[in-house]
């Protein structure tokens, strides 16, 4: 998953280091445990992001 990050990052201009996605990883999962009422939050906002970079990715691949 990390691969597919940093990949539609790049498209965007965007470089994010491995040890920093990990880190943000870290910190969402502990924010989950700590309070898990923001675990449909995280998970909402991770598909969204998700969805728009692959649609993206899917469009750049129609047009070329």
């Amino acid at each position: 998953m990390t691969e597919t990050v940093d990949k539609s990052l790049k498209k965007f201009g965007v470089t994010v280091s491995k040890p920093i996605l990990a880190l943000i990883a870290v910190i969402f999962g502990v924010l989950v445990i700590v309070l898990p009422d923001l675990l449909q939050l995280i998970v909402g906002l991770y598909f969204i992001i998700q969805g728009v970079l692959l649609y993206t990715d899917y469009m750049e691949t129609k047009k070329g």
